[in-house]
């Protein structure tokens, strides 16, 4: 099999590259890696040296290709399927690729300030860090919240990269700081959970939910 996923199955990021596999049922070998494990983390340092995961190797092509949004992109121009996760139309690209980083910038890494926050040791915890960050996602809501009352998909009608940077940010920062009265924002969620790659991917974290550190 030429491609391999490094990945591991609660990392958010993970859930955003396994989801365009899904969607195309792109066939690859999933690695699971666990980075409490010596061997294990030393050998995703070897393929990629910054040591965060997801990671696609492809073999037939020699290519190492870390991120999740590069890893999207690749599968886009390389192993094509019916859904297309960037639209050829350079407006709605463009416009793709500015709603990928807005979930990347203002919904994941806010929720991550507020997750890495959880698991620090008392007193070394950053409230002041942690409620810039819930202002953050606030404003993200609501602007979410906005856009989504017209649209089913991040980008319109179609499915896309967007939306695949979406569901995992969305599910955890739910967890949170949760949507109360964001209707349109809710109702968006709900079709992302809905939609069967990622029905897929919360299915097979399921088993590591327990990781997930909550509050308190």
């Amino acid at each position: 099999m030429s491609l391999t996923l490094h990945f591991h199955p609660l990392a958010s990021y993970c859930h955003k590259a396994l989801i365009a596999l899904y969607e195309n049922a792109t066939p690859f070998a999933p690695n699971l890696v666990n980075l409490g494990d010596e061997r294990e983390r030393a050998a995703l340092l070897k393929l990629w040296p910054i040591g965060k995961f997801p990671v696609l190797r492809d073999e037939a092509r020699d290519q190492t290709i870390p991120e999740s949004t590069i890893i999207i992109e690749y599968l886009d121009q390389h192993y094509q399927g019916r859904t297309r996760f960037i639209p050829e139309e350079a407006e709605l690209a463009l416009q793709t690729r500015l709603r990928d980083r807005f979930y990347d910038l203002y919904v994941h890494e806010p929720m991550q300030k507020i997750v890495g926050d959880r698991m620090r040791p008392q007193g070394r915890k950053d409230p002041h860090g942690v409620e810039e960050a819930r202002a953050r996602l606030r404003t993200s809501y609501r602007l979410i919240d906005q856009e989504m009352v017209a649209r089913t998909w991040a980008v319109g009608d179609i499915f896309g990269l967007a939306d695949c940077a979406a569901a995992p940010a969305l599910f955890y920062a739910n967890e949170v700081l949760p949507f109360e009265g964001h209707a349109s924002l809710t109702a968006y969620f709900c079709r992302l959970k809905a939609r069967p790659s990622y029905a897929r991917v919360l299915k097979e974290a399921e088993p590591y939910f327990a990781m997930f550190p909550r509050e308190g």
